[in-house]
Formats: C-alpha cells, structure tokens, sequence
C-alpha cells in the first residue's frame, strides 16, 4: 500500500499479487489490485478484481465507490451509477461517492440530477474542486454558461493545476464566442497536464474552426502521440489533412480512424467526397448527428460570424417579395438545427414546429422557446409520418446533405397544402444533377430543381443565385428557391 500510494505501482502490483497467491480471498489485496488495474488503464479487469472483493465484503462503501469509477471507465454508466447508490446507502455522507454519481448521472444526460450530486457533494466538502469542474460541466450543458464558468474558476482558485477546469473553461468561452480566451484556457490545461490527448483533440477542433489547419493538425498529432488508437483523433486529423488539401494523406487518416472504431459508413462518406469511392446519394443519418452534436455548442457562433451565414434571411427575404408572408400559417423548419430560423419564422407562424438529427442542436432550439413542436428525426420520415398539413416549408442550408432529392420534393408535396410554400437553399453546380463536393455537401443544378419541381407538382415562383455564406474566405454561391404547389 505505501508502494502504491507513493506511485511505485510495479512493485506495489507484484506485492499485491504475492498476497494473493498466498491468501486469494483477500479483501484488501483484490480490492487494491482493482484500483490499481484501473489506474493502470484496464477497467474490465478493475471491475472484475474489485467485484470479487465485495462479494467477499459488501459493506465498504469504498470499494462500491471505486468500482463504479471502474464501471465508468468501462463505458458501463447505468452499472456504476447502480455502484454508487449502494456506498451511498452505506455511506450517506461521501463527498467522493456523490460527485461520482454526479458524472454518471451527467453521462446519462440526467443532468439536473446530476447538478444535485454535485451540490450534495460540496455541501460535505466544499474546497473540492474536482467536483466543480463537473459541476461546471453540467451546468454548461445545461445552458447555464455564465454559472459553469463561476464553477470553473472556483475549482481553479481550489487546484491551479486542474487540467479539467482549464478545458471545461474552454468549450463554455468557445460557446460564448470567446474563441481568443477558449484558446488560452486550452493551453492552461495542456501546460498543466501536458499528456491530456482530449486537451490537444478539443484545442485542434477550437483551431480548425477558427481557419488555422496546420495549427490543428499539429494538435491532432499530439493527441495521437498520447492515444495512437483514438478514433476521434484520427477523424480531427483527417479533417485537418483535407482542408490543407492533402487528399491522399486525408484518406489514410480516415481509414486509421475506422481502423479504430470509428463509424464503416460516415468513414465511406468522408471518402467518397475526396473522390476514393462513389457517392452515395445521401450521407448516413448518424454522419449527420454526429457532425452536429460535435458542433452544437458553437455553432451559431461560427456560423455567424465566421462564415457569414446569410440563408435564412436571403430565404424570408425571397418569401417576402412574393407576398408568402401576408397571413400567418402553420410552418415547418426543416434540419432547425439550432433554431436559428425561429426569431425569423415565428412572427409569421400560426404554429412552428422543427425538426433535425441533432439531439444537441435540437437542445440548443429548445432553449430558445419560439418553437410549438421540435422533433429528433430524419426530415423525410417526418414528412412522411406528419398528418397535418402546414402552409411553409423551409430548409435553410439542408438540402445540401442530401444528393437525390427526390424523396425531400416527394415528402414535400404531401405534407404541404395546396398553394403552400416550399423554400430551400442549395449549394450550386452548373451541370448534371448533383454532385458531392469534398467539404462533404452537395451541390445541385438549376436545370435538376426545375425537373424536379415539374416532376412533383411545384410551381418555381422563383430562383435566384446568391452568396449563401463564405468557406475559408470564399464567396459559396447558392440557389435561393421558393416554390408553390400545384392544385
């Protein structure tokens, strides 16, 4: 045990084993040799060790705490959170044990159960500064930015060296828009814990949004320096490699990541837009999900004021001039995302209802409460499951994750009433149909949408080339349509 405590965990390992091999129901010598394994990066074997303990002795609230750490590590969240609730009936008042369940409870996304772990936790021991970095981490989750970073820097003002608080800091200020301050918070925590792979992915994500590609993939190599086998850190890296325009170097990085478990069919989708395979003619519901959930936090930030997005007025604008705003109806925002649409949409909306892949860019919507309805779906099988028809569709920025539209025209015309209006955005290509292009959107043809819209019983009402936002400094030029549908 001093071994251990003093970090000599070789030699400390091989005494515990000793113990065993002598005595191999011993309470102390399994329990231990379980903390050690987790330390050591083995939870399944953590888990086992320490489980073997306590059927020896069940009443440590201790070694129920720890294997839950175990169970967590394990990516068992519902287990370790059963874990904790037994040291806690055991041991009510364990600062440790209530900050632990408080992480369970946050990953399970009760995160309101979770804030009331933490408080508990810091009522018993209010110097804890582990437990307010978590606390801050909820907190942001929550919407409650101003207070997360208040929790930060409590924990911070506790243990300057927190490497957590530093980073959690970050992605709060990165939401904020305070990208310069994120930066310098991430730093902090690289400083302070200097083989902190998720300090190094998450600093490079801040970099590769901000147009700094080589600065991200220097962070990505860290990371894979610390972690060769993070699936995360591969896909990052890709992602550097194909905006500095290395293609083939892009390529092997996406097949690294999925090498390490990451997603076989957005890895093929990542491909297929660097031109390795062929596109399919829409990307994988969960490529979508993912991107945006990573991206929730900061997007409207990002898309804003770096990118300059301008679809959702150039679209109201379009409906505008044709008089489709005169009288209020019932209107669906198609991929809502963050509900940037809503301020814009509602004052014309008898009811306004959103839907989009992204649980966290729905969170994000939510939080603003224009919406009556906001759905987690895809936006073809909500249009085909929806039973009430709605006067407006629009899909600002959408359409460009979907190659073949026939499907979204098809969904369209059923749900909408007759004389009602179908808006939307595209990316635009001057020949064939559609094509992917290597960001991973699509691009379609004006003579394509013109087929279409013949084809589904729509009116163009009309079609115009505009500047939908900017990539890396360049104008993106887009179709803005409004059409009406057919009698």
């Amino acid at each position: 045990m001093a071994l251990h405590q003093r970090g000599d965990l070789s030699q400390a390992e091989a005494l515990y084993a000793e113990v065993l091999r002598r005595e191999p129901d011993n309470f102390d010598a399994l329990h231990l040799m379980g903390v050690l394994a987790r330390q050591g990066g083995a939870p399944e074997a953590a888990v086992e060790l320490i489980a073997r303990a306590i059927a020896l002795d069940a009443g440590k609230a201790i070694a129920h705490c720890n294997l839950g750490a175990a169970l967590q590590d394990a990516g068992r969240q519902a287990d370790a959170l059963a874990s904790y609730e037994r040291a806690l009936a055991l041991q009510p008042a364990y600062p440790m044990a209530l900050a632990n369940r408080g992480n369970a409870l946050r990953k399970l996304g009760r995160l309101d159960d979770a804030l009331a772990s933490y408080d508990a936790a810091l009522a018993q021991q209010p110097a804890y500064p582990e437990a307010l970095a978590n606390r801050g981490i909820a907190l942001h989750l929550l919407g409650r930015r101003a207070e997360a970073l208040e929790s930060f820097g409590r924990s911070l003002t506790l243990n300057p060296n927190l490497a957590e608080s530093y980073c959690g800091a970050a992605v709060t200020l990165q939401s904020l828009g305070r990208s310069d301050e994120a930066a310098e918070a991430y730093r902090n925590a690289i400083e302070a814990r200097p083989s902190y792979a998720e300090a190094w992915t998450s600093y490079g994500t801040l970099m590769q949004r901000s147009g700094d590609y080589q600065g991200a993939l220097d962070c990505h190599q860290h990371a894979l320096a610390l972690q060769p086998d993070s699936a995360q850190a591969h896909l990052h890296r890709a992602n550097a490699l194909r905006a500095l325009e290395r293609p083939g170097e892009a390529a092997a990085a996406y097949r690294d990541a999925q090498a390490c478990g990451a997603d076989a069919a957005s890895v093929a989708y990542q491909l297929a837009a660097l031109g390795e395979a062929e596109a399919p003619a829409m990307p994988p519901p969960q490529y979508v999900a993912a991107l945006f959930d990573q991206y929730a936090d900061d997007f409207d930030n990002h898309l804003q004021n770096v990118l300059q997005y301008r679809a959702p007025q150039l679209l109201l604008a379009a409906l505008d001039e044709l008089g489709a705003l005169a009288a209020k109806t019932d209107v669906l925002d198609l991929g809502c995302g963050t509900g940037l649409c809503g301020p814009l949409l509602r004052p014309y909306a008898r009811t306004l209802a959103g839907v989009d892949l992204s649980p966290q860019m729905l969170e994000q919507a939510r939080r603003r409460a224009l919406y009556d309805e906001l759905a987690c779906a895809d936006v073809v099988e909500y249009l085909q499951a929806r039973e009430a028809p709605c006067g407006l569709l629009l899909a600002a920025d959408v359409l460009v994750y979907f190659g073949d539209l026939q499907p979204v025209f098809r969904a369209a015309r059923r749900v909408l009433a007759a004389g009602g209006a179908f808006a939307f955005t595209v990316e635009a290509q001057q020949s064939g149909d559609y094509g992917l292009r290597p960001t991973g959107r699509y691009a379609h043809s004006r003579s394509y949408l013109e087929a279409l819209a013949q084809a589904h019983g729509f009116e163009v009402r009309s079609m115009t080339e505009q500047v939908l936002r900017k990539d890396d400094g360049r104008d993106i030029a887009g179709l803005v349509a409004v059409l009406a549908k057919l009698s």
